[in-house]
């Protein structure tokens, strides 16, 4: 009898989420229909920013893929000379880190900057990685302590289709982050 109440509730669980998914559906396909151009200026940023290469023919940015996830994957190119931070501690993603960041929109469009915070110290923005995009999961976790990156985050491992405040449906975010510190190689429980 407990597993019969068990398979039942497991249905109608199953069912709620099924109904759920179709309302989310609805509401993704309009956001993809009425944000079909930005997604497609996002999307061709993002795809000439991963082939260009610099002078001498090498790429302009490394294209760093999730071991997790084959499908993801975000652009860097790093800002300083890699060997200087070589045996450095690189975060887990139960680490806590320190950065300090500038992110825009591919076009341009600042929308948030670690160089506003006082706290916990000037100019950096302290947080578990997990708690962060993908995006930044991807990328922190390729970077050395002490590395300076501008990372290209297409819209599937950054905010997707939600619609925030100040970035729009859709979007590949620009960010140029440095990782200072990571005061908690795990979460502490």
């Amino acid at each position: 009898m407990k597993k019969l109440l068990l398979y039942i509730g497991s249905f109608m669980a199953l069912m709620s989420l099924a109904s759920v998914s179709v309302s989310c559906n609805d509401d993704n396909k309009n956001t993809w229909d009425d944000y079909e151009k930005w997604r497609n200026a996002n999307t061709s940023y993002y795809d000439e920013q991963k082939y260009s290469f610099d002078e001498n023919g090498n790429p302009e940015y490394l294209t760093v893929v999730a071991p997790w996830n084959p499908g993801a994957e975000v652009l860097i190119k790093y800002l300083n000379d890699r060997s200087k931070t070589e045996g450095n501690l690189t975060p887990l993603l139960t680490s806590t880190v320190d950065v300090k960041y500038r992110g825009s929109l591919y076009n341009g469009v600042a929308f948030d900057s670690s160089y506003l915070r006082t706290s916990p110290a000037d100019s950096i923005f302290r947080t578990v990685l997990s708690a962060t995009i993908e995006g930044w999961w991807i990328a922190l976790t390729d970077m050395r302590v002490g590395d300076s990156a501008r990372v290209i985050i297409p819209y599937n491992v950054g905010y997707g289709s939600s619609i925030t405040a100040s970035i729009p449906p859709f979007s590949t975010l620009v960010f140029d982050v440095k990782l200072v510190d990571i005061p908690y190689y795990e979460i502490r429980n």
